[in-house]
């Protein structure tokens, strides 16, 4: 049997050497993969301060009250809008200089975060400050596609699996770390406006590194690689955000394994949608209990150091698993998981009373975690699959639309579940709901898979 080439040591980072030959290459790729990673880290600092700033603003602050429609309007605000808009605003990132989107995205996502800390010290209602919110967080999202769109223009092919754990590894341990420095500053300035207006300026530092990184890149050095005429960019332009949405649900429908992973982010995504909902119910309900760690803004937080824990614990697990399983059964393997914790560990809070609910509490932290394991590792699989898959002049609009997946499949399942779901978060219908719909979601990557099935080629580090 031959010894491995050089070129087949990223399919093998179980072994100590492999893993540092590993870590020397991808420090090699050069200060465009450095900056480009620095981008993405600085955001979702700011994004998870940003949203934990407001969190703890709106839904834990006494001066004010939500209930569930309330809560699920909230996140209607924040996300259905852009998620209308941003597979057309996708196409910009593959007609228009990716640096120079990037810069300017990050320019305006600062400016926007401080006029939403103004606006929350001065009292302003709830609707304009989510309004102001939804600008940021579309912002946000637009860059963190403008990022995943530029990763192969600054790295081999054959390490972008790779590449993208060590990204999710940090960025996922990034933005827990501004959801606690947020967490932070309101618990020691106090609950209130002007503590929540303190912690979402201190989130626009993030949008401010992401800038200086993206302006000192070359132009055109992100994509795209189409160099259309300056005179013909422009129509170019106004047509591709015209033809956005089909354009991407088309190049995604073109490849099986881009529709296994588009189905298992969506399906995930709705189940983790009302999970949310749930949990904030709980935590809301837990409050006043002097002796529960799990209670208020800082149960919301250890809810959200729980699911960044399994992130980051995929992101070591996915170059292990999809080489070895491929990248439709990666996906399978995620959903299959996802459906036996819902099951067996968010059910119990639904249904415990009294001395009971402490245990049900550490249940739902564990499944927290095991939820964000199953579900960061269908997201990387995806990430790979668009990467790999898709060519350049479509990428951009593909993560845009997977952008739409996540969003609009996360505020469905926080509108319908806020329609039944009691005000004390117990409610059993909607968690084996969940379950259904991972069973659902199943079934239709097995008939997929089946469908596309064919001799299978050697196991590589790209599948």
């Amino acid at each position: 049997m031959a010894a491995p080439s050089p070129d087949d040591v990223p399919s093998t980072p179980g072994r100590p050497a492999a893993r540092r030959d590993l870590l020397r290459l991808l420090w090699r790729s050069g200060a465009d993969l450095r900056r480009l990673s620095t981008v993405r880290f600085a955001g979702q600092f700011g994004d998870g301060m940003f949203q934990a700033a407001l969190s703890g603003a709106i839904l834990f602050n006494p001066e004010r009250q939500t209930d569930p429609p309330a809560i699920a309007a909230g996140f209607a605000v924040l996300l259905l809008p852009y998620s209308v808009i941003g597979p057309y605003a996708g196409a910009l990132l593959d007609r228009w200089d990716r640096r120079a989107v990037l810069f300017v995205a990050n320019v305006l996502r600062a400016l926007l975060i401080g006029v939403a800390s103004v606006a929350l010290a001065t009292g302003i209602a709830e609707t304009p400050l989510l309004l102001l919110a939804l600008s940021v967080v579309g912002v946000s999202r637009f860059v963190m596609a403008g990022v995943s769109a530029a990763l192969p223009h600054v790295l081999e092919p054959r390490l972008l699996v790779p590449m993208n754990s060590v990204l999710a590894t940090v960025a996922s341990g990034c933005a827990a770390a501004g959801a606690a420095a947020a967490v932070a500053i309101i618990g020691a300035i106090g609950a209130g406006d002007l503590a929540g207006a303190v912690a979402v300026a201190a989130s626009a530092a993030g949008s401010v590194i992401g800038a200086v990184c993206a302006a000192r890149f070359a132009p055109r050095t992100l994509g795209p690689g189409d160099e259309d005429p300056a005179a013909d960019r422009a129509v170019s332009s106004v047509r591709a955000i015209l033809t956005g949405l089909r354009t991407g649900a088309r190049a995604v429908l073109e490849s099986a394994h881009c529709t296994i992973a588009m189905i298992g982010i969506g399906v995930h995504r709705i189940v983790f949608g009302a999970d949310t909902l749930l949990m904030v119910l709980v935590l809301r309900r837990s409050a006043n209990d002097p002796g529960s760690l799990s209670r208020g803004l800082v149960g919301f937080g250890v809810a959200i150091a729980a699911t960044a824990a399994g992130m980051l614990f995929a992101a070591v697990l996915a170059p292990l698993v999809i080489p070895r399983l491929g990248r439709p059964r990666t996906v399978l393997a995620g959903l299959l998981t996802a459906l036996v914790v819902q099951t067996t560990l968010v059910t119990p809070i639904t249904v415990t009373h009294g001395a009971n609910t402490d245990i049900a509490h550490r249940l739902l932290l564990a499944g927290a975690f095991l939820l964000g394991l199953a579900g960061q590792t269908i997201k990387l699989t995806g990430d790979a699959t668009m990467q790999i898959d898709i060519d350049d002049s479509r990428r951009g609009q593909v993560f845009a639309l997977q952008d739409t997946v996540f969003n609009i499949a996360f505020v469905l399942a926080v509108a319908a579940a806020a329609l039944v779901v009691p005000i004390d978060g117990r409610s059993i219908g909607v968690v084996l709901a969940g379950s259904a719909c991972y069973a659902v979601g199943i079934v239709a990557v097995a008939v997929i898979m089946a469908g596309s099935a064919r001799p299978r080629s050697p196991v590589r580090s790209d599948r």
